[in-house]
């Protein structure tokens, strides 16, 4: 059975806590961005005078616009998983984390503003750029005991590995 948990999170010195993800709002997130991507596609298909064949590449350039891409090392030892995953204009308030025995999900969003004002007329430019990055493990974590550190633009999660329970042989003078 699935655990379902957010992780425990800790950051370098000085740096607010990178927040812990519920499953729920993760989905409602996946949901909301597939909408848009699907809005934007379909957007893209009418403008090209709804040419059948490019919904792959429709799709794709949608998603460029809303997600931006997260370069991801993994480290794997005997007893953690160590993700590096690059997050560069992103701070800690803008990621969650989220962690299961088998899978880690890493989404952010952040959003910036800039006005200009000449004369008459005044411009506001809004940017919204989001992340959303799920990983499969290649063994199963203690959820409940990851960690996440954010420094110059790089987000380290420590997923610590569910140890195999030794097994006592309660007839261990018997042949």
């Amino acid at each position: 059975m699935l655990e379902k948990s957010a992780a425990a999170v800790q950051t370098a010195p000085s740096r607010t806590p990178v927040k812990s993800g519920r499953p729920e709002s993760l989905t409602e997130r996946i949901d909301r961005l597939y909408e848009a991507i699907s809005r934007r596609a379909y957007e893209l298909f009418e403008r090209e005078g709804r040419v059948d064949g490019n919904d792959v590449r429709h799709w794709v350039e949608a998603e460029r616009e809303f997600l931006q891409p997260v370069a991801i090392k993994i480290e794997d030892s005997d007893s953690e998983i160590v993700l590096r995953a690059e997050v560069p204009g992103f701070n800690s308030d803008d990621l969650e984390v989220s962690a299961e025995p088998r899978r880690v999900t890493i989404s952010g969003k952040r959003e910036s503003r800039n006005e200009s004002k000449e004369r008459d007329s005044a411009t506001v430019e809004e940017t919204v750029t989001e992340i959303y990055r799920t990983l499969d493990l290649p063994s199963e974590v203690n959820a409940n005991k990851v960690s996440a550190t954010m420094k110059d633009g790089v987000l380290n999660i420590v997923l610590p590995k569910v140890q195999a329970k030794k097994t006592a042989t309660a007839n261990s003078g018997t042949p």
